[in-house]
């Protein structure tokens, strides 16, 4: 019989189960992939230890360097990776397979990782990969979730305002910096990541003021991401406004599920829609959504890349400035 080692059991029994976010519009998935024994950063760290990291589930303390990270929020490890570190398990959100990173990351790893679940982590797997620190920045906020990962290594959790998985990318940039000894580091991708918000929006001075509506479309049908939102948040960052409405129907959550009467709410200046594990045809065809009137008069996208639809999910730096390379020409195109 194979027995829970002791330290395990502690860990398990430190709270109730996991409570399983509701992640349908945000496309989340679960994943395996090739196991690692082993990773570091590859970079030496520019910060002092020890740091002290506040977050909405308290103040974690990381005594010394990080080597062994494993990093299980939306983008944690991608973030991670960003500032020269190679987490040993990392959580595969969008189902990329492989290392579970998107293709502006590919061959960022030199030793892939242990893939962990995403809404239920396995923790005895994480325990195994004995790490010294958690990242689970971009995450649901879950008590249960950190009391668990805290009993294992020390857990940076969701940031203030942070939960339900609206980290936004400076948080998640700053933070996971600051807790791998790479602030300057992180500095510089925001830097640059501004830098290159600026050169879209002074290329595309016409999306000043316009409106735009982040929709979803899954087997269940049709969402829209609230403001707050880093798809959302991509979007405002090039001068869109988001429309109010959408904020009001979401209240604190990230998104709304959009009933046959409300699909107006889709209605803007100019409309995207995210197929979530769904042919992009099966929105375009949706006779509802066709008589939405920025539908109607030829003002929306439904992105049928996977690739694009993914980086524009991401929320992380580099996902970021990948999309900037491949979208906002297409947005003036359809906004005429």
């Amino acid at each position: 019989m194979i027995r829970t080692p002791h330290r395990l059991r502690r860990v398990l029994a430190a709270a109730g189960a996991v409570v399983a976010a509701s992640l349908v519009l945000a496309g989340c998935a679960s994943g395996s992939g090739t196991s690692s024994d082993d990773a570091s950063s590859s970079t030496e760290a520019d910060g002092q230890f020890p740091v002290s990291i506040t977050t909405a589930l308290g103040t974690t303390t990381i005594e010394s360097q990080p080597k062994r990270v494993v990093a299980l929020g939306w983008g944690d490890a991608e973030t991670a990776l960003e500032l020269g570190v190679q987490p040993v398990g990392a959580s595969d959100w969008l189902a990329f397979g492989g290392d579970g990173v998107g293709p502006w990351l590919q061959d960022a790893y030199t030793k892939s990782p242990e893939i962990i679940q995403t809404l239920e982590p396995s923790y005895e797997e994480i325990l195994k990969l004995e790490p010294d620190v958690i990242l689970d920045v971009k995450s649901s906020g879950d008590e249960d979730r950190y009391a668990k990962l805290s009993a294992i290594a020390p857990t940076v959790a969701v940031p203030k305002g942070g939960e339900n998985y609206l980290a936004t990318t400076e948080q998640q940039t700053t933070m996971i910096a600051k807790a791998l000894g790479k602030e300057a580091e992180g500095k510089k991708l925001l830097s640059d990541l501004d830098d290159a918000y600026a050169a879209a929006r002074e290329a595309h001075p016409e999306f000043d003021g316009k409106t735009a509506v982040v929709g979803a479309y899954t087997a269940d049908g049709f969402g829209a991401y609230s403001s707050k939102d880093s798809r959302s948040t991509f979007m405002r960052n090039l001068g869109f406004t988001i429309p109010e409405a959408i904020d009001e129907q979401a209240g604190k959550a990230f998104s709304v599920q959009l009933s046959n009467e409300n699909l107006d709410l889709l209605d803007a200046d100019l409309t995207l829609v995210l197929p979530i594990y769904v042919d992009a045809s099966k929105a375009e065809s949706d006779p509802l959504f066709r008589k939405v009137p920025s539908v109607e008069a030829g003002h929306a996208i439904v992105f049928d890349d996977p690739d694009v639809s993914s980086a524009f999910s991401m929320g992380t730096t580099a996902a970021i400035e990948w999309a900037l390379q491949e979208l906002p020409d297409e947005f003036a195109s359809k906004l005429g």
